[in-house]
């Protein structure tokens, strides 16, 4: 390799690194350092309205459905929130179980929808009316597939609605399995959750999700529901957070409890499926946050090359692997903390093989920010 070239390479190389490394010790070092103490004997400050929409979930709503019933959130042993299912015209029995239950949880109901919104596909409009008909002005959002970790899952939630603030961010994980799949599937996902959790904890929120996302009502119809992406499938939980937060509003909770767990697929075609819809929405984003997500995942994923490729030029190899190792080390010691703050510490040995598996992830799915998704409803 020749000298100018050699310098060329190692100057990005550095580059990347110095970025990665600043993106570690700003960003995502918050989630790894966390740290904050929920009180399981408070009295709760505020009723809840847990609304959930569901379309051929039967069988989820069975086994996951008592799980939310069954919060430890009341006074007087009186229940002090309430829990909405929406069924969005289920084929399946769906129905005949929502309402088999309903003699026995005074806080429950459900709405049944017997006519599809034309022209607003996915979840937005059963989601719209399950927050029009909300009793109270606080709501937590989950899903049919998602289990509470805890009975304290609500309690835990509703803390984060302090010192003003009108959203509040979980963290949703998915259960762990055997098999490679499962390790990627989770691992993408905590990769993701110390993005968007630790730039909401910087200021800067830009997303959220809806298995785990709590908000208020009022917020919810100041900005005018979905009406921005109604059109499109996706987007129910991180457009309308893109949309509603700023640097103020904003809460991140982060306990064990607290977590809703989801199964997750089981062959790679309906994951990459799965992606491609809900990376097709980031094209949306405000443009600071595409810019802020789009320079990590380009220095991301030009780390590696770059830095083999600068091992061949000899004179600066010492540097290079110097760079390399702060940068491993300093990744490393927040990935420890962070895994075990999401309790997905047992995919800390596979974390740096699975960090150069991203780059192979840019290359799949960073054309759905380009084309326009074919997925026409996001169920």
């Amino acid at each position: 390799m020749s000298e100018h070239l050699g310098l060329i390479v190692f100057y990005i190389f550095a580059t990347v690194a110095g970025i990665q490394v600043l993106y570690y010790l700003i960003f995502f070092s918050r989630v790894a350092f966390y740290k904050r103490d929920f009180d399981m004997d408070e009295s709760p400050a505020n009723r809840f309205s847990v609304i959930i929409c569901a379309k051929n979930e039967e069988l989820n709503l069975q086994k996951n459905l008592p799980t939310v019933l069954q919060q430890r959130y009341d006074i007087h042993h009186k229940p002090e929130y309430e829990v909405i299912v929406v069924n969005d015209n289920s084929e399946d029995d769906t129905k005949y179980y929502l309402r088999s239950i309903e003699p026995g949880y005074a806080h429950y109901r459900h709405i049944e929808l017997k006519q599809a919104a034309k022209f607003i596909p996915g979840k937005k409009y059963p989601l719209s009316i399950g927050l029009k008909g909300a009793q109270y002005e606080h709501v937590l959002l989950t899903d049919a597939d998602c289990r509470p970790a805890s009975v304290n899952w609500l309690h835990i939630m509703s803390q984060g609605f302090s010192d003003g603030k009108e959203i509040v961010l979980g963290y949703g994980p998915y259960v762990k399995k055997p098999g490679f799949l499962n390790k990627v599937i989770r691992y993408e996902t905590f990769f993701s959750a110390l993005q968007y959790l630790s730039f909401a904890m910087a200021g800067v929120p830009y997303m959220g999700v809806g298995r785990n996302l709590a908000y208020k009502k009022d917020l919810f119809f100041r900005n005018k529901g979905f009406v921005n992406h109604q059109h499109l499938a996706s987007g129910d939980d991180d457009l309308f957070v893109n949309t509603a937060a700023n640097s103020q509003n904003v809460a991140v909770v982060i306990d064990k409890q607290a977590f809703t767990y989801s199964e997750p697929k089981d062959n790679w075609g309906r994951w990459f499926r799965q992606k491609t819809r809900h990376m097709s929405t980031g094209k949306h984003y405000r443009f600071g946050h595409k810019l802020l997500l789009g320079l990590f995942s380009l220095s991301h994923f030009f780390f590696y090359p770059a830095f083999i490729v600068s091992l061949f030029y000899w004179p600066l190899m010492y540097y290079v692997l110097a760079i390399f190792g702060a940068k491993l080390i300093i990744q490393s010691i927040i990935f420890f903390f962070a895994l075990r703050k999401l309790d997905e510490a047992d995919l800390f040995k596979l974390s740096w093989f699975l960090d150069i598996f991203m780059c192979l992830y840019y290359i799949i799915f960073t054309p759905s920010l380009f084309f326009k998704s074919k997925s026409k409803n996001k169920w």
